[in-house]
């Protein structure tokens, strides 16, 4: 009887518990195509509009929110990836491959799809970008204040290896590594 009385419990528990909420799509990643640099563009504007913290150089958020004519000139010898979710562009990275290595530049992913696996498929596209080259080592550069993206790289196996110190704009830049 005991039991039974737990398990009808168990049972109101459940009901009144609310719905979990559904997983987001998959982003869907592919190369970019120069019609998606516009999008782009406004991508970028919509990640740096809101200033990464107290005391970011205004130069340094200007030089990462580039005009279309810019990121064209950006994609001379780099080969850039898009995420997709419902049709949307939600995030990009680019991957130069020079001197036998892989070297993942201006990962973006929008704030509104951010800790949703975006920048975890753009860095593994970039992987395999570089493992289709047949690099022997992917590098990325994260500004030592975020966190996050430094977080990332190591959750995806990559080592950090230095501090570049006021390397960028006067900003301390890590370096991370990830032998292929």
């Amino acid at each position: 009887m005991v039991a039974q009385h737990g398990q009808d419990r168990a049972g109101e528990r459940e009901a009144a518990s609310p719905a979990k909420p559904t997983e987001p799509a998959p982003a869907a990643v592919e190369r970019i195509t120069h019609q998606d640099v516009p999008e782009i563009c406004a991508l970028y504007k919509r990640v740096w509009d809101a200033p990464p913290g107290p005391g970011t150089p205004p130069e340094l958020l200007k030089s990462w929110q580039p005009t279309p004519l810019e990121f064209t000139s950006w994609m001379e010898g780099v080969t850039y990836f898009a995420a997709r979710r419902g049709g949307r562009l939600v995030g990009v990275i680019g991957c130069e491959v020079t001197h036998g290595n892989c070297r993942l530049l201006h990962l973006a992913v929008d704030p509104e799809a951010r800790r949703q696996g975006i920048a975890t498929a753009l860095v593994a596209a970039g992987v395999e970008w570089g493992r289709h080259a047949s690099a022997a080592e992917v590098w990325a550069l994260a500004l030592a204040r975020f966190a996050g993206v430094s977080a990332l790289f190591k959750h995806l196996g990559f080592t950090e290896c230095g501090t570049l110190r006021k390397h960028e704009w006067g900003e301390d830049v890590r370096l991370f590594e990830r032998l292929l």
